[in-house]
């Protein structure tokens, strides 16, 4: 076990530092490319348009745009870990260790930022995740469990609408009866720290988690009911009844267990996404997480603070799905080999 997770936690590694040198290529050599204006173009965003060719040059050969790419790339990843000095011109600024980025516009560090909007999406995330879970695996198993029913057939008609449908559709859809009509739940853009009122906490979040819930449930709830179709089915199902186990023990120690393995998997890639940023959600109810902080950077032009995000996602992405592998292991020892 000890051997499986440490090949996980080498191969975790690698992976962030391909998508990192990926993303750095990403942000900073196709933007050159597509302005045919070099190196010089990226220095533009830091000293304003009026500024003259010669100004711009002299920037950009100070902030190291002109070095070759993989020198380029080496201080940009030294900066996660050590921190690093930006000199644009007219004054020389300090990011401090973890250092993600530093913005054009605000000419502020990244990473301070994404801390400060991290705990929105992080609460938006989690609720959600414990709603779409219990709500779509609990209804996968009873769908299961009543094959061809009126239950069934109501609730997989539902779970098709939730796939298809949009999440600013079904947002707003809840927004206009929810909240302005029925006055039930906060119509959105609020948001209060779960350590600072925690009622308050889960008011103000209660419609996106709902909202985000019934698009992620409806998938869950499909999986989850063609997993247990299979695997009621198996022998040793057959055989637990035969030993005389009860009936609600043959389904969730023995047909659940089995059906909720292929859904470590996009479980894993779901939270790890969201927690990365829950763009539309974020934007529908006017929620200041890492989702709306990517808009309005994408909006902006700020590169930086793009590249942050995608960063923040990505780490999250694969330690959930470092995460998801050592579950497995958990679930079934025939992977740890």
């Amino acid at each position: 076990m000890i051997a499986f997770i440490a090949r996980r936690l080498i191969a975790a590694v690698i992976l962030l530092v391909a998508v990192s040198a990926v993303t750095f290529a990403i942000f900073f050599v196709l933007p050159q490319l597509a302005t045919g204006g070099g190196p010089d173009s990226l220095a533009g965003k830091y000293v304003g348009r009026t500024a003259t060719p010669e100004i711009v040059h002299d920037v950009a050969v100070k902030l190291g745009f002109w070095d070759p790419l993989p020198l380029q790339y080496w201080h940009w990843l030294k900066a996660v870990f050590v921190g690093s000095t930006y000199n644009y011109g007219p004054a020389t600024a300090v990011c401090p260790a973890p250092c993600l980025g530093y913005s054009y516009i605000t000419q502020q560090p990244v990473w301070p930022d994404l801390l400060d909007r991290a705990p929105v999406t992080f609460s938006l995330a989690i609720g959600a995740a414990v709603l779409w879970v219990l709500m779509g695996v609990s209804t996968g198993v009873l769908s299961a469990l009543r094959r061809g029913t009126f239950f069934d057939r109501a609730a997989m008609g539902i779970s098709l609408a939730g796939v298809s449908l949009p999440i600013f559709f079904t947002g707003l859809v809840c927004l206009a009866f929810l909240s302005y009509q029925l006055r039930i739940t906060a119509p959105g853009g609020s948001y209060v720290s779960f350590f600072t009122n925690p009622g308050r906490w889960a008011f103000f979040l209660l419609l996106p988690w709902v909202t985000l819930a019934f698009q992620f449930s409806a998938n869950y709830a499909r999986l989850t009911r063609a997993g247990m179709l299979e695997t009621m089915n198996e022998d040793y199902i057959r055989t637990a009844r035969a030993k005389g186990l009860a009936e609600r023990t043959v389904v969730v120690k023995h047909g659940l267990r089995g059906a909720l393995t292929p859904l470590l998997t996009i479980f894993g890639l779901d939270v790890g996404l969201l927690l990365g940023g829950a763009v539309l959600t974020e934007s529908t109810f006017s929620l200041k997480g890492l989702g709306k902080y990517s808009i309005d950077a994408i909006n902006a032009g700020d590169l930086p603070k793009v590249l942050g995000v995608v960063l923040f996602a990505a780490t999250f992405v694969v330690l959930a799905n470092l995460i998801v592998d050592i579950l497995y292991a958990v679930v079934d020892p025939r992977v740890r080999t």
